[in-house]
């Protein structure tokens, strides 16, 4: 059962065509590994097994039978606390959410998963409402590192990322408003794609707006592009959501780098201060790349750091998503998330279009970048995982998380496709993550630049510890 855990859904799936082991296996394997890390490393709100095996069971009939539903029949899956999922709470880690609800609605993301046979394992950790770049909150604790449990996953899809990281389920559904699916994929040692805006449809609509968006966080790009062609569909309940894509993902991963324009920024102008290993892991992988046939150009999109203009955007959705609240239930909120909706709540409608106005400027500058350049490579972030239970690294001089994630949160802001490969770790042996952007609608690029990276054998991660890994 153990090796069934460090399969990926590609791999799992060939093994049910040609009946190597089953999806009832496949499940007991992944709720092993799950409640094996779930004191070390905290990745989950609650574990659904009995659902699992159920579906499971259904699924390994169906296999039975040589007639599979949809595209993931059978494989384990696991879905953010902040989507949507019928049958269970959604309690999107506060203690201001009542858990006695109806829970009769599917997210998009997840009643496509539905359709295609997935078997839900369990909901994941998030720090209150997803509002920062690591993984607390009041109602769940901290979530721990896959590769050192001293440090943070980060976040705010953090559960996600360590669960995949340690065999608890191959494929999950992360959120990301300002990196929060990449940045624990860096941390984790896992991939991560934030798709264009739009293209994986969202319903609740997130109180931070355009923002926000829906993501895989998977094993490697493969995965993450079988699961795009099941979630990258339009849904009704999205107003904004896109059309379907002119085709597979998973059809267009062999086309590789050759002939593609790249161009790197290992610092955006020298605006980042990087670390040496983070900068020196990168630089690597970028060769790699200008080794495959890309034509790799070391220069920098035309951007000035558009931080304030995020937070004014951010903390006005912080407030939005707290405005029901009274004195009592304000008291239950995590303190930083208690501090930006007061900021939030002081913007006026000026301030909030002149961010706006910052933001669809930066638009079309990656507009004219993307004009010459086929993707953007920068590090993921500027460091490796720290202490855990933190918003910022200790001694930094950061008051809030934005300040270590300078390389995710503008490409938020334009709407970009952008995703995180692991390119290997630093001395203390923790993961280092390469972001990957294209132009809108250029998720296909992105992934087979990732892709590219995977089959090259530059996209790894170094050795777990907790749970026995």
């Amino acid at each position: 059962m153990t090796e069934l855990s460090e399969l990926t859904a590609v791999r799992l799936l060939e093994g049910y065509r040609r009946g190597e082991w089953s999806p009832v296996e496949a499940a007991r394997a992944a709720l092993e590994r799950a409640e094996a890390i779930q004191p070390e490393v905290n990745a989950f709100v609650r574990l659904t097994a009995e659902d699992a095996l159920e579906r499971a069971r259904e699924s390994e009939e169906r296999w039975r039978r040589g007639e599979p539903r949809g595209l993931l029949d059978g494989v384990p899956v696991t879905v953010k606390d902040i989507l949507l999922q019928r049958g269970t709470p959604t309690l999107r880690g506060s203690r201001t959410v009542d858990p006695a609800g109806r829970w009769d609605e599917d997210a998009p993301s997840v009643a496509r998963l539905r359709e295609h046979g997935a078997v839900f394992l369990g909901r994941t950790t998030t720090p209150e409402f997803g509002w920062k770049g690591v993984t607390d909150s009041p109602l769940s604790g901290v979530t721990r590192n896959p590769y050192d449990t001293s440090r943070t996953a980060g976040g705010s899809s953090g559960g996600s990322a360590a669960a995949v990281a340690l065999g608890a389920g191959p494929l999950s559904l992360g959120t990301d408003g300002g990196g929060s699916v990449r940045i624990p994929a860096a941390f984790c040692g896992i991939f991560a794609l934030k798709p264009t805006y739009g293209r994986v449809p969202l319903y609740p609509a997130s109180a931070f707006g355009t923002l926000a968006h829906v993501g895989p966080m998977t094993r490697d790009a493969a995965d993450a592009a079988l699961l795009m062609d099941v979630i990258g569909h339009p849904d009704s309940r999205d107003w904004s959501a896109l059309a379907p894509p002119p085709g597979a993902y998973a059809q267009g991963l062999a086309g590789g780098v050759r002939g593609l324009r790249v161009a790197y920024s290992p610092s955006l102008g020298g605006q980042v201060a990087v670390r040496p290993a983070v900068a020196a892991a990168v630089r690597r992988a970028v060769e790699r790349l200008a080794e495959l046939g890309a034509y790799v150009t070391e220069t920098d999109p035309d951007l000035t750091d558009p931080v304030e203009a995020f937070h004014t955007l951010w903390f006005s959705g912080a407030a939005r998503v707290t405005q029901h609240l009274g004195p009592h239930q304000r008291e239950l909120l995590d303190p930083g998330l208690r501090e930006i909706c007061v900021r939030g709540a002081r913007y006026s409608a000026l301030d909030y279009l002149a961010a706006v106005d910052v933001r669809m400027d930066l638009g079309r500058r990656m507009g004219r970048f993307h004009d010459t350049h086929d993707l953007l490579v920068t590090p993921t972030l500027p460091i490796t995982a720290f202490e855990a239970g933190a918003e910022v690294p200790k001694g930094s001089g950061y008051r809030r998380w934005t300040g270590w994630t300078p390389f995710t949160y503008p490409f938020n802001m334009t709407q970009q496709p952008a995703a995180s490969v692991p390119v290997g770790v630093d001395g203390d042996g923790l993961p280092i993550g390469l972001q990957l952007v294209a132009a809108r609608h250029r998720d296909d690029l992105v992934l087979r630049a990732a892709h590219a990276l995977y089959e090259a054998g530059l996209a790894s991660a170094g050795r777990l510890r907790p749970g026995g890994s």
